[in-house]
């Protein structure tokens, strides 16, 4: 049974447009993500897919409005989101390590003093979750290879747990065991506590097999309904190059 009570919001999106430069990169998308659903968002790419998490996150101007709101309706003025970029731009050289980024935000003392026993034995026990190994712990962001770095953003993105999970392109660079381990990880949150989530995935078999709807977005919203009928439709099979009938 899912723990309607523990999901702290919803996401209204209303007639959202985003431009840069005097070009449109989103015009009047509108929809909505749920409590306690997957929602893909696919489309070729340069559609928006990106440009829109951002717009969710505040990190870049936009029109239009994004309401978030509790179950009873009432509007969440702060909510948690979790956020899995595609790739993550720091300095390589900066001594910043995994246990560095995966403890500091909640502790309350500072860096140099260390981490709380309790602290890192969650912090390993988050990347087990995510197939990968406590190790990594004490290596610097800027060793890591591209599977392992994912990996730990995805560790990070869980802690404390989101209201909203937002997942761009969250395991390109996680081998078949380890993209598996999360999304099973992902469907166990949305069960176990109603938690909303937003997919940017160009995979459409991982779509298929976690997602419970689907957007079709090229700078507004070309179809939105269940995954099911979504992966039908002639819209994903033109944009996707799919065979008529969907088969792959």
């Amino acid at each position: 049974m899912m723990a309607t009570a523990e999901c702290k919001c919803s996401v209204q999106i209303r007639d959202v447009s985003v431009k840069k430069g005097g070009e449109a990169l989103l015009e009047h998308v509108s929809f909505d993500v749920h409590h306690g659903e997957i929602m893909a968002l696919i489309g070729r790419n340069g559609a928006g897919k990106t440009t829109l998490l951002k717009a969710l996150l505040g990190r870049i101007p936009y029109t239009g409005e994004i309401c978030f709101s509790d179950p009873n309706g009432n509007p969440v003025r702060k909510p948690h989101i979790g956020y899995v970029p595609q790739n993550l731009v720091f300095d390589r050289s900066a001594p910043v390590t995994a246990a560095d980024l995966l403890c500091a935000n909640d502790e309350h003392r500072p860096v140099w003093f260390g981490y709380r026993k309790r602290r890192m034995d969650q912090a390993a026990e988050l990347l087990r979750t995510v197939g990968a190994q406590p190790d990594l712990l004490r290596k610097r962001l800027g060793t890591l290879s591209g599977g392992e770095l994912q990996r730990v953003l995805l560790a990070f993105a869980l802690t404390p747990r989101p209201d909203l999970l937002l997942l761009d392109e969250p395991v390109s660079a996680v081998d078949r065991k380890g993209i598996g381990a999360f999304y099973e990880l992902v469907t166990t949150m949305r069960r176990e506590h109603n938690m909303p989530v937003l997919l940017v995935s160009h995979d459409l078999s991982h779509v298929e097999a976690y997602a419970t709807r689907a957007v079709v977005l090229d700078r507004t919203v070309l179809l939105c309904g269940d995954v099911a009928k979504v992966m039908a439709s002639r819209e994903v099979r033109e944009i996707f190059g799919l065979p008529k009938g969907g088969n792959r």
